[in-house]
C-alpha cells in the first residue's frame, strides 16, 4: 500500500520509489530513475501521467491526488492509502483528543476575514490573489463571516455525538469555514492553533482539506472551480 502523504514533493521514501517505477512503467521519462526522491523529474513523469489520464491545465499540476494515484496504482498493482493527505505544509495532523474548543473571539466581518484568509494562504503556501476571495466567499456563506451567532451548527446532519467542552455535539460544523473537528484535525496544519474557532487555523485546514478532496492545486488558482461553495458566480453548495 502507498500512502498518499508520503508521496509529496521532496519527499524521499519508499512509496515515492514504488510511484516512480510505477510512472516509469507507464512510460513516463524519469532520467535519475527510481531514487525515492520526489524530486522535479518525478513532478513531470506524474503531470504527464495526469494528463494520460485526462486531467487538464492547473489540474494537471505533477502534484498526486488521491483520484489519479488510485488510477496508477490500479495499472500497477497498488492501493492506496488517501487518509489525512495533504501537501507537506500542512504537515500538522493532531488526533481529535488534541482538538481544544475555546473561542479566541476573533473579529468578525469581511475585512477580518479577508486579513486572516491573506495569513491562512501564506502559511499554507496558497497565493493570495486565489485563496482571499475563495475563502472569504466561504466564510461569507458558511458564517456571515464568522458572525458570534453562526460559529457553530446546531441544526445540520452532523449536529451529533458526546458533547464536547463548549456544549455543544462534538460533530458540529464550527468556525469560520464550519469545519467538522475530525477534519480539522486531520488537515490541521502545523503551527496554528488547536480549536477550529481560530479563524487563520479554520481556514489552514480548510485548504489542506479542499487540496485533497478536490484536488485544489498548490497555487490556489482552480480553487473556486474545483469549490463551487468558494465561487461567489454560483449558487451556494456545501462543500
Amino acid at each position: 500500500m502507498v500512502a498518499l502523504s508520503s508521496v509529496r514533493f521532496g519527499l524521499k521514501n519508499e512509496d515515492v520509489r514504488i510511484v516512480q517505477k510505477a510512472l516509469i512503467a507507464r512510460g513516463h521519462r524519469i532520467p535519475g530513475g527510481a531514487t525515492g526522491l520526489f524530486g522535479e523529474q518525478t513532478k513531470a513523469a506524474y503531470r504527464a501521467e495526469q494528463i494520460a489520464q485526462g486531467f487538464k491545465g492547473a489540474d494537471a499540476d505533477g502534484i498526486p491526488g488521491c483520484t489519479s494515484l488510485t488510477a496508477l496504482g490500479r495499472h500497477a498493482g497498488f492501493t492506496v492509502d488517501c487518509r489525512g493527505a495533504r501537501p507537506t505544509a500542512g504537515n500538522g495532523r493532531i488526533s481529535l483528543s488534541q482538538v481544544t474548543y475555546d473561542d479566541p473571539d476573533d473579529d468578525a466581518g469581511e475585512a477580518a476575514m479577508r486579513r486572516y484568509a491573506k495569513k491562512a494562504c501564506e502559511l499554507t503556501g496558497m497565493e493570495t490573489r486565489f485563496g482571499v476571495p475563495a475563502l472569504t466567499t466561504i466564510t461569507r456563506r458558511e458564517s456571515i463571516h464568522n458572525h458570534p451567532r453562526f460559529r457553530v451548527n446546531l441544526v445540520d446532519a452532523n449536529a451529533r455525538g458526546r458533547l464536547a467542552p463548549d456544549g455543544h455535539p462534538q460533530n458540529c460544523s464550527r468556525g469560520a469555514t464550519q469545519c467538522v473537528p475530525a477534519t480539522f484535525a486531520t488537515y490541521h496544519q502545523a503551527g496554528t492553533a488547536t480549536t477550529p474557532y481560530d479563524v487563520v487555523a479554520d481556514m489552514c485546514a480548510t485548504i489542506n482539506y479542499v487540496r485533497d478532496r478536490y484536488h485544489v492545486n498548490q497555487s490556489g488558482s482552480n480553487f473556486a472551480a474545483r469549490v463551487q461553495q468558494a465561487d461567489p458566480n454560483r449558487p451556494a453548495r456545501g462543500y
